[in-house]
């Protein structure tokens, strides 16, 4: 490796507060970065990144206000962030080595940079055959809702990167799963390589109170991982039990909006009666369980309980066009950019 290389990076040159983010927000720059073992600080790593995780949030950080998510913004001119696998390169830590594969929470959307060690997550077993893009997963499902065997449990963006996951863990778990998806073959989709047990398409389906009482959920709802958040949570609120429980991972349909826009939900007056449990679910506030839930999906795919679906798009320059994706009704499983091989 040379002492110098040519990175491009992703870095955020004005703020979008609502619609789409264009090049005009985000833009890629080349810079030189040195990693000369001198550039290196104490307890610092040169990695060069392989492949990284493109999530909603980040729609999140880019607005200029601090509301919604309450998560910080990324400052003008700077690089943005987001959670990959990378590879080391060159080590100022004794406890990794060149060539070492692992998980950085907090990873410059770059080719190449220099981390701190404290912000890695974990080193990666790429002896295990399970593929790196399965890394960049989630565990919402597990600590929030904490489904018991029997539970009639609804996901929404059931074929998305949040949804495929929990709906397996649900199943795992003995639970009854409903999901609701973008297409036709989104419904079939998770129904045949999911294993859930039934879905429908939220842009046929005309009305959700109807399709949640009638068709899937007669006996009603003990479990809703929301991910949409806007109409589809006021109508499952028509049709929790009582002791229902409502983790809140995200809310896409409302993401790119300023919030006197989007979509209110007036009939919370039913969590009173019912008792539900609402709790938004943030990653960062979760990362002490991340290591035993990391061992549990290692073993589920090793023994085939748990299936993924990634998408992943190659190079750098495309993050931007990866980022809008998951907001078109056509994307399915997890979005990766894979920056290296």
């Amino acid at each position: 490796m040379a002492d110098f290389v040519e990175s491009r990076e992703w870095y955020l040159a004005a703020y979008c507060p609502e619609g789409v983010p264009t090049s005009d927000h985000l833009k890629l720059r080349t810079v030189t970065l040195s990693l000369s073992v001198d550039s290196i600080p104490v307890n610092h790593l040169a990695v060069e990144t392989l492949l990284l995780s493109v999530d909603p949030y980040l729609r999140g950080r880019i607005t200029g206000t601090l509301e919604g998510l309450f998560i910080s913004q990324y400052q003008l001119n700077q690089v943005i962030t987001a959670f990959a696998v990378v590879r080391v390169v060159r080590s100022n830590d004794s406890k990794y080595s060149e060539g070492d594969i692992l998980l950085n929470s907090n990873a410059s959307v770059a080719e190449y940079s220099i981390v701190p060690s404290s912000i890695i997550t974990r080193k990666i077993d790429t002896s295990n055959g399970i593929s790196l893009s399965d890394y960049l997963g989630s565990l919402g499902i597990e600590v929030l809702a904490d489904p018991k065997p029997g539970s009639n449990v609804f996901i929404s963006a059931a074929s998305g990167a949040v949804g495929m996951n929990a709906g397996q863990l649900a199943k795992i778990r003995g639970c009854r799963v409903i999901g609701s998806t973008g297409s036709d073959d989104k419904v079939k989709l998770i129904k045949e390589e999911f294993g859930y047990d039934d879905g429908f398409n939220y842009n046929t389906e005309t009305d959700f109170d109807a399709a949640l009482s009638k068709s899937y959920f007669p006996d009603g709802i003990d479990v809703y991982l929301d991910n949409v958040g806007g109409k589809m949570l006021e109508a499952v609120l028509n049709h929790v039990n009582k002791h229902a429980r409502i983790p809140l991972c995200g809310m896409i349909s409302q993401y790119n909006k300023v919030w006197t826009e989007r979509e209110g939900v007036r009939n919370l007056l039913n969590m009173v009666g019912k008792q539900v449990r609402m709790e938004g679910f943030m990653l960062e506030s979760y990362w002490h369980r991340f290591g035993d839930f990391a061992k549990d999906m290692e073993r589920y795919i090793q023994e085939g309980k748990v299936k993924s679906k990634n998408k992943i798009n190659v190079g750098i320059e495309g993050f931007l066009d990866s980022l809008n994706s998951l907001f078109s009704s056509s994307n399915i499983g997890k979005v990766v950019v894979q920056v290296k091989a």
